[in-house]
């Protein structure tokens, strides 16, 4: 049995889908159905129930094992949604749920969670369908689990969590989808590394697709650089084979690059170290004992043999010589581990040595950043200070010149005023003077009309009265009296 858990920070979305369009009988029938794709990004992570010995392991054939909610894994890019819907024809009109779930780091691959109706139905499309090729000319099959549940969760650390009897099933590296020995088959490798057939089909090399571990071990080992057959040394870090320093010493130049102190020699088969300059084994092989180690099979006799020169102390020296490569062993084993563990330190120090760099290249960048930002800013600071002055000053100026104008203004304005001021002034002297040169001419015909102009001759002037006087302008009225006097 499997159960689902999905760690996303979305929301299902619908999906646009055309497949009613088509001429589908089962896409007709979804239509009616009111079936609503929806989308949705996450990571799906698959748990399947481990077996115990109470309970052995539940499989597919068993009815407790099958649901209505199927799960297919896996499924090619090049093949869209609407293709999906139409790859599973007919059984369309029983999807009452259908999920397109996509991950963000699976460009080529998606997979979809779909519910149906009933049981009867669940059976028959896992039937029809699971081992079954999306596409006759591709090679990419349909791989499908009854799941029991399924749960979004927006924690990393929470889905990948497996529920209690559960056990997450492992990735492969290629398809990064689940490797379950139930759908699908599953090819090891000498490294211990574990692939789909599928995926591992289409790799072309002779290496394993994770470590590059050469999985044809009968051919002859060369050099990794310059591919010769003479002076082989393997490196017991990384498995790197280069020649000798009497070579090309590209073993050496692995150790420069790497820090990878120990090589064994292929030939010889002892350990060199590259640090202490000299070969780090304590097993000193005499011809005895070398000599022995090359006799696959003792002589039947019971007596020393003059032919293989096999005796007694030589089967003793053999028993010694396997005492002494088994400790021997277990040396180069502690050995081993240790240089791994110092190889594990120095990367570690290394990693910590490039993160320390990076983050002071980065508190600097920002440093300048920031220094080079608050430059522009007080200089344009400055400037819009220089700028603000220079329109106070402008600013002043049109002031004390507006304040001139004003006054100026005032002065023309009070001009104006006095100037028609004695202009009406003039004018009314002026109509006075004209009534008076009409009332003289008036009167010098009335003198001249007179039959008697004698008659008025001696006659006598009377003053007017002050009161009779026009006021508006009496200095004007003396001056015409006066002249009348005259």
């Amino acid at each position: 049995m499997f159960t689902l858990k999905i760690h996303t920070v979305d929301f299902p979305q619908p999906l646009h889908t055309t497949f009613t369009s088509t001429t589908s009988a089962g896409a007709a029938a979804a239509a009616d159905n009111n079936l609503k794709p929806a989308e949705l990004m996450g990571v799906a992570h698959l748990f399947r129930q481990l077996p115990s010995a109470t309970t052995p392991a539940i499989t597919v054939a068993n009815i407790t094992a099958r649901t209505t909610l199927l799960f297919v894994v896996a499924i090619p890019n090049y093949l869209s949604s609407d293709e999906f819907l139409l790859f599973c024809g007919n059984h369309v009109p029983h999807f009452v749920e259908i999920l397109f779930l996509r991950n963000d780091g699976m460009e080529d691959r998606y997979s979809v969670l779909i519910r149906l109706e009933n049981q009867l139905a669940a059976d028959g499309f896992y039937c029809s369908y699971n081992g079954k090729r999306f596409k006759p000319t591709e090679v990419e099959v349909c791989h499908i689990y009854f799941a029991q549940s399924f749960e979004y969760t927006e924690s990393a650390e929470t889905a990948s969590i497996a529920p209690p009897d559960y056990t997450e099933l492992p990735s492969c590296p290629v398809c990064l989808e689940r490797l379950d020995p139930d759908t699908s088959g599953i090819q090891s490798t000498l490294c211990d590394h574990s692939f789909h057939c599928s995926c591992v089909s289409k790799w072309t090399y002779l290496s394993c697709p994770v470590c590059r571990l050469s999985q044809q071990q009968d051919e002859k080992p060369a050099c990794a650089v310059c591919g010769t057959f003479k002076n082989l040394w393997i490196c017991l870090i990384c498995g790197f084979v280069g020649c000798g320093r009497y070579e090309k010493g590209h073993a050496s130049g692995h150790w420069s690059d790497k820090k990878h102190h120990f090589s064994l020699d292929l030939e010889k088969q002892q350990i060199w170290d590259y640090v202490g300059d000299r070969y780090v084994h304590r097993l000193n092989h005499s011809k005895a004992d070398y000599k022995s180690a090359l006799t696959n099979s003792r002589c039947s006799s019971a007596e020393e043999c003059g032919t293989c020169g096999y005796d007694k102390g030589e089967g003793l020296d053999g028993a010694l010589f396997s005492s002494k490569i088994e400790g021997i062993m277990d040396e180069y084993n502690r050995l081993l581990a240790s240089q791994l563990d110092t190889q594990r330190q120095h990367y570690e120090s290394l990693l910590a040595e490039a993160k320390s760099r990076t983050e002071s290249s980065i508190a600097k960048a920002v440093e300048k950043a920031i220094f080079s930002r608050t430059n522009d800013l007080e200089s344009k600071l400055e400037k819009y200070a220089e700028e603000k002055a220079a329109f106070a000053e402008r600013n002043r100026e049109l002031m004390k010149k507006q304040e001139s104008l004003q006054n100026k203004f005032k002065e023309i304005e009070e001009r104006e005023k006095s100037c028609l001021k004695l202009k009406d002034e003039k004018i009314l002297d002026l109509q006075e003077q004209i009534r008076d040169l009409k009332v003289y001419i008036d009167a010098q015909r009335m003198v001249t009309g007179m039959g008697d102009p004698d008659g008025i001759r001696g006659g006598t002037v009377l003053p007017v009265e002050a009161s009779q006087v026009s006021p508006a302008n009496p200095k004007r009225r003396n001056t015409k009296s006066g002249r009348r006097r005259n």
